[in-house]
């Protein structure tokens, strides 16, 4: 059924019935009358395809109209393919949400955000926890602002009855302003493998200095000898 709904969305050969065509070629394109463009094909022993049928002239293609199809059908699969599927996952929070759980729901949004995915943060008020809204806003703009380098805020913080919302999507690719949290990693980072480093050093220069007295109690030794 599909193949047959794609042979009929072009016309061939006889069936094109206007009175000149735009023929493309890897050569280039050259407009002709209809009845030539049709002798062209049957001489190569191929088909006159019409591609755009809108065009003045229609455009057409001498090809072979299996192959052409199944050239169609191919670009498709992969156009299908490179598609991606975009959901939207979500993150509760409560309005006094620890540390640790915290960091726990951050690396699952980056996960989300970097696999294309779009992100629904919200924060649950349960009864009177609804007095610490503020709280609970504060917590989603941090959220938001750990995000950055992988997502950009659809919608800020917003209240919808007992749920605040927070939506991001995720960024496309290039050159991604660092967050403040990745910045702090990065740093401290910095900081243990230059401690590191220094302590090699140091380390070398003792060996060294080992070394050498060792070397002038030999050598004191061989003199008293």
């Amino acid at each position: 059924m599909k193949n047959d709904k794609m042979k009929n969305q072009y016309r061939v050969n006889e069936q094109i019935r206007v009175r000149e065509v735009r023929v493309v070629s890897d050569n280039g394109a050259e407009v002709m009358p209809i009845r030539k463009a049709l002798d062209l094909a049957q001489q190569e022993g191929v088909d006159l395809v019409e591609i755009s049928p809108n065009a003045q002239p229609p455009v057409c293609r001498i090809i072979d109209y299996s192959k052409f199809l199944y050239q169609q059908k191919k670009r498709q699969k992969e156009m299908k393919q490179k598609q991606v599927k975009q959901e939207v996952k979500e993150i509760r929070f409560g309005p006094q949400t620890d540390e640790h759980d915290y960091q726990f729901k951050l690396k699952h949004a980056i996960e989300f955000l970097e696999e294309g995915n779009k992100v629904r943060a919200y924060v649950f008020f349960r009864g009177r926890s609804i007095l610490f809204k503020e709280q609970g806003e504060v917590l989603l703009l941090r959220f938001a602002n750990d995000l950055e380098e992988y997502g950009k805020v659809e919608q800020l913080p917003k209240l919808e009855g007992k749920k605040m919302f927070l939506y991001m999507a995720p960024k496309k690719a290039g050159i991604q302003k660092k967050s403040q949290q990745k910045r702090d990693n990065e740093r401290r980072e910095a900081e243990a493998k230059e401690a590191a480093k220094v302590m090699q050093e140091a380390q070398a220069s003792n060996n060294g200095l080992f070394a050498n007295a060792k070397g002038g109690e030999n050598a004191l030794k061989k003199l008293q000898d």
